[in-house]
């Protein structure tokens, strides 16, 4: 299995997990710096009010910047970087109420769901799984989300 590290990679870059505020309320996280150092056009997420919206997200080997060799442990990364996001913001993997999933071979879709179903305790969000003819840096996976936070969070 991977060190930590690997929540941290998305689209096969480090994100830096810290929240900055501008003047609409906004509170934007993760600076997200390509492997050159230069910074790339998005943010890991933005919460609007008592919304989160998750960008996509995708679970890399930071050594070699693939895909796994094993679909697992592809899995596994990327919903590893999504609940990085998630907690980074305050809230948890059940406060989303809506994700996106993009998969590159919809045979993987029982392989995917083995391993996304453990990163929920309750209910699951609605889903939607989308095949596509390929992702960024050769991934399997790119997941994308809404969460919102609950009552206890207010």
């Amino acid at each position: 299995m991977w060190t930590r590290i690997i929540a941290a990679t998305v689209v096969g870059v480090i994100c830096a997990c810290s929240a900055i505020a501008d003047d609409s309320g906004r509170q934007y996280f993760g600076t997200t710096i390509s492997s050159g150092g230069a910074p790339l056009p998005f943010s890991e997420a933005v919460l609007v009010g008592d919304t989160l919206y998750v960008a996509g997200h995708i679970g890399l080997d930071p050594k070699t910047q693939k895909a796994a060799d094993q679909i697992d442990t592809e899995a596994h990364a990327v919903m590893d970087a999504v609940k990085q996001t998630v907690e980074s913001a305050g809230l948890q993997m059940d406060d989303l109420v809506s994700v996106t999933v993009y998969c590159t071979d919809l045979a993987l879709y029982d392989a995917f769901n083995s391993v996304y179903r453990s990163y929920f305790r309750g209910h699951f969000p609605a889903r939607a799984f989308i095949g596509v003819s390929s992702l960024v840096r050769g991934a399997h996976f790119e997941v994308a989300g809404i969460a919102a936070k609950p009552a206890r969070h207010k």
